[in-house]
């Protein structure tokens, strides 16, 4: 990581458009290349931050998750900030496509089957492959072009040698239910086609996270 100046964050940001924001301003923006920055915000002293930068830990995240066959954004550069609000960036290429929860939400029923039979091999990956995605969701992740899936929102994510237990991916289950359209869709509409795609990857987990 290197430090970033104010005088050179307001350069890289000149023509940007803000993707997403908050009550303290921008948090991601898309620059006049394409590419993207997310901004970290300054963290109480004693926090998950000072143990390692969140920015640090997306790079590290896009570059792992690379490494175990999934796709995810390809990092330009990890900064340290002079700024009041910000102490971290991480500048990156973003994947291409929309969101899961988008594409589902204008596809018909048959399509929905499908994409969500995708979702459930893409999540038995991630926990036969350790990934621990604390915050999945449809909306962070997306279908790409080539009808790949791939994730986004990576800093919220450990990564570690061994599959997950059972309490772990049943925690990740349980998250997603907290939004009402990814409830409906993926545990009333077409939980079996989530449990099937599940099942290719990891079968004999599938009876005990469902049950």
């Amino acid at each position: 990581m290197r430090t970033l100046i104010q005088s050179e964050l307001t350069t890289l940001l000149t023509n940007a458009s803000v993707i997403e924001l908050d009550g303290l301003g921008p948090k991601v923006l898309k620059l006049s290349d394409g590419s993207f920055i997310k901004l970290f915000r300054k963290r109480p002293l004693f926090s998950r931050e000072t143990l390692k930068p969140y920015a640090k830990r997306f790079a590290e995240n896009s570059e792992r998750l690379k490494q175990l066959g999934f796709s995810s954004p390809k990092i330009i550069g990890v900064y340290w900030l002079v700024d009041p609000i910000n102490k971290t960036a991480v500048h990156y290429w973003p994947l291409p496509g929309q969101t899961l929860r988008q594409t589902l939400g204008s596809s018909d029923a048959e399509r929905r089957q499908q994409l969500i039979e995708l979702f459930g091999e893409l999540l038995a990956k991630l926990h036969t492959n350790g990934v621990y995605f604390r915050s999945v969701h449809l909306g962070n992740v997306l279908v790409q072009p080539d009808g790949q899936l791939g994730l986004i929102d990576l800093a919220d994510m450990r990564i570690s040698r061994f599959a997950l237990s059972l309490r772990k991916r049943q925690r990740n289950l349980k998250h997603m239910q907290r939004y009402s359209e990814d409830q409906q869709w993926l545990f009333k509409e077409h939980l079996d086609a989530l449990q099937e795609g599940y099942s290719r990857v990891a079968k004999g987990q599938t009876a005990k996270l469902f049950s």
